[in-house]
Protein backbone atom coordinates (compact mmCIF):
# COMPACT_ATOMS: atom_id res chain seq x y z
CA UNK A 1 0.00 0.00 0.00
CA UNK A 2 2.87 2.37 0.91
CA UNK A 3 4.63 1.52 -2.37
CA UNK A 4 1.53 2.46 -4.39
CA UNK A 5 1.34 5.85 -2.65
CA UNK A 6 5.02 6.45 -3.42
CA UNK A 7 4.51 5.59 -7.11
CA UNK A 8 1.47 7.85 -7.26
CA UNK A 9 3.46 10.76 -5.81
CA UNK A 10 6.29 10.28 -8.30
CA UNK A 11 3.93 10.06 -11.28
CA UNK A 12 2.58 13.53 -10.60
CA UNK A 13 6.00 15.10 -11.23
CA UNK A 14 7.09 16.22 -14.67
CA UNK A 15 10.89 16.50 -14.54
CA UNK A 16 13.95 15.11 -12.75
CA UNK A 17 14.21 17.87 -10.17
CA UNK A 18 10.55 17.54 -9.29
CA UNK A 19 10.91 13.76 -9.05
CA UNK A 20 13.83 14.15 -6.65
CA UNK A 21 11.80 16.52 -4.53
CA UNK A 22 8.92 14.07 -4.49
CA UNK A 23 11.24 11.29 -3.28
CA UNK A 24 12.53 13.44 -0.46
CA UNK A 25 9.02 14.52 0.50
CA UNK A 26 7.81 10.92 0.47
CA UNK A 27 10.61 9.71 2.71
CA UNK A 28 10.33 12.59 5.12
CA UNK A 29 6.55 12.42 5.44
CA UNK A 30 7.26 9.67 7.94
CA UNK A 31 9.09 12.25 9.98
CA UNK A 32 6.39 14.86 10.40
CA UNK A 33 8.64 16.98 12.58
CA UNK A 34 10.64 17.97 9.44
CA UNK A 35 7.66 19.14 7.37
CA UNK A 36 8.24 22.89 7.83
CA UNK A 37 11.90 22.54 6.84
CA UNK A 38 11.16 20.45 3.76
CA UNK A 39 8.44 22.70 2.41
CA UNK A 40 10.63 25.78 2.90
CA UNK A 41 13.49 24.26 0.92
CA UNK A 42 11.23 22.88 -1.84
CA UNK A 43 9.45 26.23 -2.14
CA UNK A 44 12.73 28.03 -2.73
CA UNK A 45 13.81 25.54 -5.38
CA UNK A 46 10.49 25.73 -7.18
CA UNK A 47 10.57 29.53 -7.17
CA UNK A 48 14.05 29.39 -8.70
CA UNK A 49 12.90 27.16 -11.57
CA UNK A 50 9.79 29.28 -12.22
CA UNK A 51 11.96 32.39 -12.51
CA UNK A 52 14.41 30.54 -14.77
CA UNK A 53 11.63 29.31 -17.07
CA UNK A 54 10.16 32.79 -17.45
CA UNK A 55 13.52 34.24 -18.47
CA UNK A 56 14.37 31.46 -20.93
CA UNK A 57 12.79 31.04 -24.40
CA UNK A 58 9.96 28.49 -24.61
CA UNK A 59 10.38 25.26 -26.58
CA UNK A 60 8.87 25.10 -30.08
CA UNK A 61 5.84 23.13 -28.92
CA UNK A 62 4.88 25.49 -26.09
CA UNK A 63 2.07 27.10 -28.05
CA UNK A 64 0.69 23.66 -28.89
CA UNK A 65 0.59 22.70 -25.21
CA UNK A 66 -1.11 26.01 -24.57
CA UNK A 67 -3.76 25.17 -27.14
CA UNK A 68 -4.26 21.64 -25.93
CA UNK A 69 -4.72 22.76 -22.33
CA UNK A 70 -7.30 25.37 -23.18
CA UNK A 71 -9.58 23.40 -25.48
CA UNK A 72 -12.04 20.68 -24.68
CA UNK A 73 -14.07 18.37 -26.89
CA UNK A 74 -15.79 20.20 -29.72
CA UNK A 75 -18.46 17.59 -30.39
CA UNK A 76 -21.22 19.92 -29.25
CA UNK A 77 -19.32 23.18 -29.25
CA UNK A 78 -20.24 26.31 -31.19
CA UNK A 79 -18.75 29.72 -31.84
CA UNK A 80 -19.88 33.13 -33.00
CA UNK A 81 -19.88 31.51 -36.43
CA UNK A 82 -22.61 29.10 -35.32
CA UNK A 83 -22.63 25.32 -35.05
CA UNK A 84 -19.24 23.89 -36.03
CA UNK A 85 -20.75 20.83 -37.69
CA UNK A 86 -23.62 22.44 -39.59
CA UNK A 87 -25.58 25.56 -40.41
CA UNK A 88 -29.07 26.37 -39.14
CA UNK A 89 -29.69 28.29 -42.35
CA UNK A 90 -28.76 25.43 -44.68
CA UNK A 91 -32.17 23.74 -44.36
CA UNK A 92 -33.74 26.67 -46.22
CA UNK A 93 -31.62 26.15 -49.36
CA UNK A 94 -31.37 23.33 -51.86
CA UNK A 95 -29.86 22.53 -55.23
CA UNK A 96 -32.14 23.16 -58.20
CA UNK A 97 -30.90 22.55 -61.75
CA UNK A 98 -34.03 21.63 -63.73
CA UNK A 99 -34.26 23.44 -67.09
CA UNK A 100 -36.80 26.16 -67.74
CA UNK A 101 -39.55 25.97 -70.36
CA UNK A 102 -37.31 27.94 -72.73
CA UNK A 103 -34.63 25.23 -72.73
CA UNK A 104 -34.84 23.21 -75.98
CA UNK A 105 -34.35 19.44 -75.59
CA UNK A 106 -31.76 17.48 -77.56
CA UNK A 107 -34.30 15.88 -79.89
CA UNK A 108 -35.35 19.29 -81.18
CA UNK A 109 -31.99 21.04 -81.15
CA UNK A 110 -29.27 18.60 -82.25
CA UNK A 111 -28.05 18.91 -85.85
CA UNK A 112 -27.60 15.47 -87.46
CA UNK A 113 -24.20 16.18 -88.99
CA UNK A 114 -22.25 18.00 -86.29
CA UNK A 115 -19.87 16.20 -83.93
CA UNK A 116 -17.86 17.80 -81.14
CA UNK A 117 -14.85 16.15 -79.52
CA UNK A 118 -12.73 17.59 -76.73
CA UNK A 119 -9.37 16.69 -75.24
CA UNK A 120 -9.29 17.60 -71.55
CA UNK A 121 -6.29 19.00 -69.75
CA UNK A 122 -4.74 18.81 -66.29
CA UNK A 123 -5.56 16.71 -63.24
CA UNK A 124 -8.85 15.03 -62.37
CA UNK A 125 -10.72 18.12 -61.19
CA UNK A 126 -9.46 20.40 -63.93
CA UNK A 127 -10.60 17.78 -66.43
CA UNK A 128 -13.96 17.69 -64.67
CA UNK A 129 -14.48 21.38 -65.43
CA UNK A 130 -13.55 20.73 -69.07
CA UNK A 131 -16.07 17.88 -69.38
CA UNK A 132 -18.78 20.03 -67.81
CA UNK A 133 -18.15 22.91 -70.21
CA UNK A 134 -17.90 20.53 -73.19
CA UNK A 135 -21.54 19.52 -72.67
CA UNK A 136 -22.57 23.17 -72.63
CA UNK A 137 -20.45 23.90 -75.72
CA UNK A 138 -22.13 21.02 -77.57
CA UNK A 139 -25.53 22.43 -76.64
CA UNK A 140 -24.53 25.89 -77.89
CA UNK A 141 -23.32 24.40 -81.20
CA UNK A 142 -26.34 22.08 -81.60
CA UNK A 143 -23.82 19.26 -81.92
CA UNK A 144 -23.53 15.64 -80.80
CA UNK A 145 -20.81 15.23 -78.16
CA UNK A 146 -18.36 12.36 -78.37
CA UNK A 147 -17.34 11.03 -74.93
CA UNK A 148 -14.40 13.26 -73.91
CA UNK A 149 -10.80 12.12 -73.99
CA UNK A 150 -8.93 12.43 -70.72
CA UNK A 151 -5.46 13.95 -70.45
CA UNK A 152 -2.88 11.16 -70.45
CA UNK A 153 0.24 13.15 -71.35
CA UNK A 154 0.62 15.92 -68.79
CA UNK A 155 2.45 16.01 -65.47
CA UNK A 156 0.37 13.22 -63.89
CA UNK A 157 0.99 10.66 -66.65
CA UNK A 158 -2.29 8.86 -65.92
CA UNK A 159 -3.38 6.44 -68.64
CA UNK A 160 -6.98 6.17 -67.43
CA UNK A 161 -9.78 6.54 -69.99
CA UNK A 162 -13.11 8.25 -69.30
CA UNK A 163 -14.90 4.97 -68.62
CA UNK A 164 -12.25 3.97 -66.05
CA UNK A 165 -13.00 7.06 -63.95
CA UNK A 166 -16.64 7.87 -64.66
CA UNK A 167 -19.71 5.73 -65.32
CA UNK A 168 -19.94 6.38 -69.06
CA UNK A 169 -23.37 4.80 -69.59
CA UNK A 170 -24.86 6.88 -66.77
CA UNK A 171 -23.19 9.98 -68.22
CA UNK A 172 -24.84 9.41 -71.60
CA UNK A 173 -28.30 8.46 -70.32
CA UNK A 174 -28.62 11.13 -67.63
CA UNK A 175 -27.96 13.89 -70.18
CA UNK A 176 -30.02 12.38 -73.01
CA UNK A 177 -32.66 15.13 -72.75
CA UNK A 178 -30.05 17.87 -72.93
CA UNK A 179 -27.65 16.74 -75.66
CA UNK A 180 -26.88 13.63 -77.66
CA UNK A 181 -23.70 11.82 -76.61
CA UNK A 182 -21.98 8.94 -78.42
CA UNK A 183 -18.94 6.88 -77.45
CA UNK A 184 -17.09 7.28 -80.75
CA UNK A 185 -17.40 8.99 -84.11
CA UNK A 186 -19.59 7.20 -86.65
CA UNK A 187 -18.30 5.82 -89.92
CA UNK A 188 -19.24 7.36 -93.25
CA UNK A 189 -18.66 5.35 -96.42
CA UNK A 190 -16.80 2.79 -94.33
CA UNK A 191 -14.37 5.35 -92.88
CA UNK A 192 -14.30 7.05 -89.50
CA UNK A 193 -14.57 10.81 -89.67
CA UNK A 194 -11.28 12.63 -89.19
CA UNK A 195 -11.96 15.55 -86.82
CA UNK A 196 -10.44 18.95 -87.39
CA UNK A 197 -8.31 20.07 -84.42
CA UNK A 198 -8.59 23.60 -83.13
CA UNK A 199 -8.19 25.51 -79.91
CA UNK A 200 -10.32 28.29 -78.50
CA UNK A 201 -9.17 30.98 -76.02
CA UNK A 202 -10.00 30.69 -72.37
CA UNK A 203 -13.38 31.81 -71.05
CA UNK A 204 -15.04 32.32 -74.44
CA UNK A 205 -18.62 33.54 -74.63
CA UNK A 206 -21.36 31.54 -76.39
CA UNK A 207 -21.28 34.15 -79.18
CA UNK A 208 -17.62 33.31 -79.83
CA UNK A 209 -18.53 29.64 -80.31
CA UNK A 210 -21.34 30.59 -82.68
CA UNK A 211 -19.22 33.00 -84.73
CA UNK A 212 -15.83 31.26 -84.77
CA UNK A 213 -16.38 27.56 -84.11
CA UNK A 214 -19.74 26.87 -85.74
CA UNK A 215 -18.70 27.86 -89.32
CA UNK A 216 -15.77 25.43 -89.15
CA UNK A 217 -17.98 22.74 -87.66
CA UNK A 218 -20.49 23.14 -90.51
CA UNK A 219 -17.67 22.74 -93.01
CA UNK A 220 -15.71 19.91 -91.36
CA UNK A 221 -18.68 18.17 -89.62
CA UNK A 222 -16.37 17.02 -86.79
CA UNK A 223 -13.98 19.13 -84.71
CA UNK A 224 -11.87 18.43 -81.67
CA UNK A 225 -11.20 21.26 -79.23
CA UNK A 226 -7.80 20.65 -77.65
CA UNK A 227 -6.52 21.58 -74.18
CA UNK A 228 -10.13 22.09 -73.16
CA UNK A 229 -10.07 23.60 -69.68
CA UNK A 230 -11.87 26.79 -68.68
CA UNK A 231 -12.69 27.46 -72.35
CA UNK A 232 -16.17 28.75 -71.61
CA UNK A 233 -17.12 32.01 -69.93
CA UNK A 234 -17.74 31.96 -66.20
CA UNK A 235 -20.98 33.94 -66.51
CA UNK A 236 -23.66 32.39 -68.73
CA UNK A 237 -27.44 32.48 -69.08
CA UNK A 238 -29.27 30.76 -66.23
CA UNK A 239 -30.30 27.72 -68.30
CA UNK A 240 -26.71 27.13 -69.40
CA UNK A 241 -25.52 27.45 -65.80
CA UNK A 242 -28.13 24.93 -64.72
CA UNK A 243 -26.91 22.59 -67.46
CA UNK A 244 -23.44 22.91 -65.96
CA UNK A 245 -24.90 21.81 -62.62
CA UNK A 246 -26.71 18.82 -64.13
CA UNK A 247 -23.43 17.66 -65.61
CA UNK A 248 -21.16 18.34 -62.65
CA UNK A 249 -23.44 17.27 -59.81
CA UNK A 250 -25.51 14.51 -61.41
CA UNK A 251 -24.07 13.12 -64.65
CA UNK A 252 -20.43 12.77 -63.62
CA UNK A 253 -20.61 9.74 -61.34
CA UNK A 254 -17.52 7.70 -60.53
CA UNK A 255 -17.32 4.05 -61.56
CA UNK A 256 -18.55 1.35 -59.20
CA UNK A 257 -15.03 0.20 -58.10
CA UNK A 258 -14.05 3.78 -57.18
CA UNK A 259 -17.33 4.46 -55.38
CA UNK A 260 -17.06 1.15 -53.49
CA UNK A 261 -13.61 1.90 -52.05
CA UNK A 262 -14.52 5.53 -51.45
CA UNK A 263 -17.59 4.50 -49.49
CA UNK A 264 -15.50 1.99 -47.55
CA UNK A 265 -13.06 4.75 -46.52
CA UNK A 266 -15.96 6.93 -45.33
CA UNK A 267 -17.44 4.04 -43.34
CA UNK A 268 -14.11 3.37 -41.65
CA UNK A 269 -13.89 7.01 -40.65
CA UNK A 270 -17.43 6.79 -39.24
CA UNK A 271 -16.41 3.77 -37.15
CA UNK A 272 -13.78 5.94 -35.49
CA UNK A 273 -15.88 9.04 -34.83
CA UNK A 274 -19.32 10.55 -35.21
CA UNK A 275 -18.04 13.67 -36.98
CA UNK A 276 -14.84 14.18 -38.95
CA UNK A 277 -13.04 16.86 -40.91
CA UNK A 278 -11.52 16.25 -44.35
CA UNK A 279 -8.52 18.44 -45.12
CA UNK A 280 -7.40 18.89 -48.72
CA UNK A 281 -3.75 19.73 -48.12
CA UNK A 282 -1.86 21.04 -51.13
CA UNK A 283 1.69 21.25 -49.83
CA UNK A 284 3.60 19.31 -52.46
CA UNK A 285 7.05 20.59 -53.53
CA UNK A 286 5.88 21.57 -57.03
CA UNK A 287 2.88 23.44 -55.60
CA UNK A 288 5.12 25.44 -53.28
CA UNK A 289 7.59 26.11 -56.07
CA UNK A 290 4.83 27.41 -58.33
CA UNK A 291 3.42 29.65 -55.61
CA UNK A 292 6.75 31.43 -55.13
CA UNK A 293 6.27 31.38 -51.36
CA UNK A 294 8.93 30.92 -48.69
CA UNK A 295 8.35 28.80 -45.58
CA UNK A 296 11.47 29.38 -43.51
CA UNK A 297 13.58 26.45 -44.72
CA UNK A 298 16.67 28.51 -45.44
CA UNK A 299 19.05 27.97 -48.36
CA UNK A 300 18.00 24.34 -48.77
CA UNK A 301 14.36 25.29 -49.37
CA UNK A 302 15.32 28.09 -51.75
CA UNK A 303 17.56 25.76 -53.74
CA UNK A 304 15.10 22.85 -53.98
CA UNK A 305 11.99 24.89 -54.75
CA UNK A 306 13.91 27.30 -56.97
CA UNK A 307 15.08 24.41 -59.16
CA UNK A 308 11.50 23.10 -59.44
CA UNK A 309 10.17 26.57 -60.29
CA UNK A 310 12.40 26.75 -63.37
CA UNK A 311 10.21 24.24 -65.17
CA UNK A 312 7.64 27.05 -65.60
CA UNK A 313 9.73 29.21 -67.89
CA UNK A 314 7.13 31.96 -68.02
CA UNK A 315 7.11 32.59 -64.25
CA UNK A 316 8.98 35.67 -63.14
CA UNK A 317 11.10 35.95 -60.02
CA UNK A 318 8.79 36.01 -57.04
CA UNK A 319 8.57 38.27 -54.02
CA UNK A 320 7.62 35.77 -51.27
CA UNK A 321 6.60 38.44 -48.75
CA UNK A 322 4.33 40.17 -51.26
CA UNK A 323 2.77 36.88 -52.40
CA UNK A 324 2.02 35.92 -48.81
CA UNK A 325 0.59 39.34 -47.93
CA UNK A 326 -1.83 38.97 -50.83
CA UNK A 327 -3.05 35.64 -49.49
CA UNK A 328 -1.58 33.59 -52.34
CA UNK A 329 0.45 31.15 -50.27
CA UNK A 330 -1.00 27.78 -49.25
CA UNK A 331 -1.34 27.60 -45.47
CA UNK A 332 1.15 25.30 -43.77
CA UNK A 333 -0.21 22.23 -41.96
CA UNK A 334 0.50 23.98 -38.65
CA UNK A 335 -1.40 27.11 -39.74
CA UNK A 336 -4.40 25.01 -40.77
CA UNK A 337 -4.34 23.33 -37.36
CA UNK A 338 -4.14 26.66 -35.53
CA UNK A 339 -7.05 28.01 -37.57
CA UNK A 340 -9.22 24.98 -36.79
CA UNK A 341 -8.42 25.11 -33.07
CA UNK A 342 -9.20 28.83 -33.03
CA UNK A 343 -12.56 28.13 -34.67
CA UNK A 344 -13.39 25.79 -31.78
CA UNK A 345 -12.47 22.28 -32.94
CA UNK A 346 -10.94 20.27 -30.12
CA UNK A 347 -7.94 17.94 -30.15
CA UNK A 348 -10.25 14.90 -30.14
CA UNK A 349 -11.53 15.68 -33.66
CA UNK A 350 -10.49 13.19 -36.36
CA UNK A 351 -8.94 14.58 -39.55
CA UNK A 352 -8.81 12.84 -42.93
CA UNK A 353 -5.86 14.18 -44.95
CA UNK A 354 -6.26 14.26 -48.74
CA UNK A 355 -2.80 15.07 -49.97
CA UNK A 356 0.06 14.15 -52.22
CA UNK A 357 3.69 14.20 -51.16
CA UNK A 358 4.00 16.79 -48.38
CA UNK A 359 7.14 18.92 -48.60
CA UNK A 360 9.21 18.13 -45.53
CA UNK A 361 7.30 14.92 -44.83
CA UNK A 362 6.61 13.95 -41.22
CA UNK A 363 8.51 16.94 -39.86
CA UNK A 364 6.13 19.31 -41.65
CA UNK A 365 3.07 17.39 -40.45
CA UNK A 366 4.29 17.10 -36.84
CA UNK A 367 2.80 20.43 -35.61
CA UNK A 368 -0.59 19.50 -37.12
CA UNK A 369 -0.44 16.09 -35.46
CA UNK A 370 0.39 17.75 -32.13
CA UNK A 371 -2.79 19.80 -32.45
CA UNK A 372 -4.92 16.94 -33.86
CA UNK A 373 -3.43 13.54 -32.96
CA UNK A 374 -6.14 11.62 -34.85
CA UNK A 375 -4.89 11.95 -38.44
CA UNK A 376 -5.96 9.53 -41.15
CA UNK A 377 -5.53 9.03 -44.90
CA UNK A 378 -6.60 6.49 -47.47
CA UNK A 379 -3.23 4.78 -46.94
CA UNK A 380 -3.88 4.35 -43.19
CA UNK A 381 -7.53 3.35 -43.56
CA UNK A 382 -7.12 0.83 -46.38
CA UNK A 383 -4.62 -1.93 -47.01
CA UNK A 384 -2.15 -1.93 -49.91
CA UNK A 385 -4.16 -4.78 -51.41
CA UNK A 386 -7.36 -2.74 -51.33
CA UNK A 387 -5.67 0.27 -52.93
CA UNK A 388 -3.65 -1.71 -55.47
CA UNK A 389 -6.11 -1.26 -58.41
CA UNK A 390 -5.88 2.52 -57.95
CA UNK A 391 -2.39 3.25 -56.61
CA UNK A 392 -0.72 3.52 -60.03
CA UNK A 393 -3.29 6.02 -61.32
CA UNK A 394 -3.24 9.53 -59.87
CA UNK A 395 -6.76 10.38 -61.11
CA UNK A 396 -8.29 7.30 -59.47
CA UNK A 397 -6.51 8.00 -56.19
CA UNK A 398 -7.70 11.61 -56.39
CA UNK A 399 -11.24 10.32 -56.95
CA UNK A 400 -11.07 8.37 -53.67
CA UNK A 401 -10.02 11.51 -51.81
CA UNK A 402 -12.80 13.43 -53.58
CA UNK A 403 -15.44 11.03 -52.25
CA UNK A 404 -14.22 11.18 -48.64
CA UNK A 405 -13.92 14.99 -48.75
CA UNK A 406 -17.41 15.26 -50.23
CA UNK A 407 -18.91 13.02 -47.54
CA UNK A 408 -17.09 14.64 -44.62
CA UNK A 409 -18.95 16.68 -42.03
CA UNK A 410 -16.58 19.60 -42.53
CA UNK A 411 -14.33 20.15 -45.54
CA UNK A 412 -11.23 22.32 -45.11
CA UNK A 413 -8.67 23.40 -47.67
CA UNK A 414 -5.37 25.25 -47.42
CA UNK A 415 -5.54 26.44 -51.04
CA UNK A 416 -7.86 27.72 -53.74
CA UNK A 417 -7.19 25.12 -56.43
CA UNK A 418 -9.53 23.13 -58.65
CA UNK A 419 -10.53 20.44 -56.15
CA UNK A 420 -11.15 23.02 -53.43
CA UNK A 421 -13.42 25.06 -55.70
CA UNK A 422 -15.37 22.16 -57.15
CA UNK A 423 -16.00 20.61 -53.74
CA UNK A 424 -17.01 23.99 -52.30
CA UNK A 425 -19.64 24.34 -55.02
CA UNK A 426 -20.79 20.75 -54.74
CA UNK A 427 -21.22 20.98 -50.98
CA UNK A 428 -23.26 24.16 -51.43
CA UNK A 429 -25.49 22.41 -53.94
CA UNK A 430 -26.06 19.37 -51.73
CA UNK A 431 -27.16 21.05 -48.51
CA UNK A 432 -24.51 23.66 -47.72
CA UNK A 433 -22.33 21.31 -45.70
CA UNK A 434 -19.66 23.34 -43.86
CA UNK A 435 -16.73 24.18 -46.12
CA UNK A 436 -13.91 26.19 -44.59
CA UNK A 437 -11.66 28.15 -46.91
CA UNK A 438 -8.95 30.20 -45.20
CA UNK A 439 -9.17 33.96 -45.53
CA UNK A 440 -5.44 33.81 -46.16
CA UNK A 441 -4.96 37.54 -46.70
CA UNK A 442 -6.30 38.35 -43.23
CA UNK A 443 -4.92 35.27 -41.47
CA UNK A 444 -1.39 36.04 -42.70
CA UNK A 445 -1.06 38.97 -40.28
CA UNK A 446 -2.37 36.91 -37.39
CA UNK A 447 0.07 34.05 -37.97
CA UNK A 448 2.96 36.50 -38.06
CA UNK A 449 1.92 38.17 -34.78
CA UNK A 450 0.45 35.17 -32.96
CA UNK A 451 3.24 34.99 -30.38
CA UNK A 452 2.57 38.61 -29.41
CA UNK A 453 -1.01 38.04 -28.26
CA UNK A 454 -2.93 35.76 -25.95
CA UNK A 455 -4.59 32.66 -27.30
CA UNK A 456 -8.05 34.11 -26.62
CA UNK A 457 -7.15 37.21 -28.62
CA UNK A 458 -5.77 35.18 -31.50
CA UNK A 459 -8.79 32.84 -31.62
CA UNK A 460 -11.25 35.72 -31.53
CA UNK A 461 -9.55 37.42 -34.48
CA UNK A 462 -9.44 34.17 -36.49
CA UNK A 463 -13.18 33.66 -35.98
CA UNK A 464 -13.91 37.23 -37.03
CA UNK A 465 -11.75 36.99 -40.16
CA UNK A 466 -13.33 33.69 -41.18
CA UNK A 467 -16.86 35.11 -41.38
CA UNK A 468 -17.84 34.71 -45.02
CA UNK A 469 -15.45 31.79 -45.56
CA UNK A 470 -17.32 28.98 -43.79
CA UNK A 471 -19.67 27.72 -46.51
CA UNK A 472 -22.77 29.45 -45.16
CA UNK A 473 -25.68 30.19 -47.53
CA UNK A 474 -25.38 33.51 -49.35
CA UNK A 475 -21.93 34.29 -47.96
CA UNK A 476 -20.69 34.95 -51.50
CA UNK A 477 -22.62 37.35 -53.70
CA UNK A 478 -24.26 35.70 -56.74
CA UNK A 479 -22.03 35.92 -59.80
CA UNK A 480 -18.87 36.52 -57.78
CA UNK A 481 -15.97 34.09 -58.09
CA UNK A 482 -15.83 30.95 -60.21
CA UNK A 483 -19.22 29.39 -60.95
CA UNK A 484 -17.90 25.94 -59.99
CA UNK A 485 -17.23 27.34 -56.51
CA UNK A 486 -20.38 29.42 -56.19
CA UNK A 487 -23.17 27.91 -58.36
CA UNK A 488 -25.69 30.57 -57.33
CA UNK A 489 -27.93 29.94 -60.36
CA UNK A 490 -28.48 26.39 -59.08
CA UNK A 491 -29.27 27.23 -55.45
CA UNK A 492 -32.92 27.83 -54.53
CA UNK A 493 -34.38 29.15 -51.30
CA UNK A 494 -37.42 27.76 -49.49
CA UNK A 495 -38.69 31.20 -48.53
CA UNK A 496 -41.93 29.92 -46.99
CA UNK A 497 -40.12 27.59 -44.59
CA UNK A 498 -37.70 30.36 -43.71
CA UNK A 499 -40.56 32.76 -43.00
CA UNK A 500 -42.27 30.19 -40.73
CA UNK A 501 -39.02 29.68 -38.84
CA UNK A 502 -38.61 33.40 -38.28
CA UNK A 503 -42.12 33.61 -36.80
CA UNK A 504 -41.40 31.16 -33.99
CA UNK A 505 -41.33 32.77 -30.50
CA UNK A 506 -37.68 31.89 -29.97
CA UNK A 507 -36.53 33.57 -33.18
CA UNK A 508 -38.68 36.63 -32.55
CA UNK A 509 -36.95 37.03 -29.21
CA UNK A 510 -33.51 36.68 -30.74
CA UNK A 511 -34.36 39.19 -33.46
CA UNK A 512 -31.45 40.55 -35.37
CA UNK A 513 -28.86 39.39 -32.86
CA UNK A 514 -28.52 36.07 -34.68
CA UNK A 515 -27.94 37.66 -38.06
CA UNK A 516 -24.42 37.88 -39.43
CA UNK A 517 -23.50 40.04 -42.40
CA UNK A 518 -21.69 37.51 -44.54
CA UNK A 519 -21.57 39.97 -47.42
CA UNK A 520 -19.28 42.26 -45.45
CA UNK A 521 -15.76 43.30 -46.23
CA UNK A 522 -14.37 39.89 -45.31
CA UNK A 523 -16.27 38.23 -48.12
CA UNK A 524 -14.82 40.75 -50.56
CA UNK A 525 -11.47 38.96 -50.27
CA UNK A 526 -12.65 36.16 -52.57
CA UNK A 527 -10.69 35.92 -55.79
CA UNK A 528 -11.83 37.87 -58.81
CA UNK A 529 -12.41 36.03 -62.08
CA UNK A 530 -9.20 37.35 -63.63
CA UNK A 531 -6.92 36.67 -60.68
CA UNK A 532 -4.09 34.21 -61.16
CA UNK A 533 -4.50 31.38 -58.69
CA UNK A 534 -3.23 27.89 -57.99
CA UNK A 535 -5.46 26.30 -60.60
CA UNK A 536 -3.20 27.95 -63.18
CA UNK A 537 -0.46 25.62 -62.02
CA UNK A 538 -2.23 22.79 -63.87
CA UNK A 539 -2.73 25.09 -66.84
CA UNK A 540 0.97 25.86 -67.20
CA UNK A 541 1.84 22.19 -66.68
CA UNK A 542 0.30 21.52 -70.07
CA UNK A 543 2.53 23.71 -72.17
CA UNK A 544 0.96 27.14 -71.80
CA UNK A 545 2.30 30.40 -70.50
CA UNK A 546 0.62 32.97 -68.36
CA UNK A 547 0.16 35.12 -71.44
CA UNK A 548 -1.87 32.33 -73.04
CA UNK A 549 -4.41 32.71 -70.27
CA UNK A 550 -5.74 35.89 -71.82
Amino acid sequence: MKKRKRDSSINTCSDRVAVALCDVIFLLRRRRQLFPFIFSISGCILLFFVAFSLLSSPPPVTRHRFLLRRHHSSENEGTLLGDLWGSKESKFYYGCSAPSDKFHPAQVKTHPNRYLLIATSGGLNQQRTGITDAVVAAYILNATLVVPKLDQKSYWKDSSDFEEIFDVDWFISSLSRDIEIIKQLPKKKGKVLNPHNMRVPRKCSPKFYESHVLPILNKKHAIQLTKFDYRLANKLDTDLQKLRCRVNYHALKFTDPIRHIGKMLVERMRLKTKHFIALHLRFEPDMLAFSGCYYGGGDEERTVLGALRKRWKSLHASNPDKVRRHGRCPLTPEEVGLMLRALGFGSDVHLYIASGEVYGGRETLAPLKALFPNLHSKETLASKYELEPFSSFSARMAALDFIVCDESDVFVTNNNGNMARILAGRRRYFGHKPTIRPNAKKLYKLFVDRNNMTWEEFASKVRTNQIGFMGEPNEVKPGRGEFHENPAACICEDSEAKARELLTPQNQTLGNHRKVDTHGSEAEDHLNDNDLDWSDMDYIDNGYTLQDKK
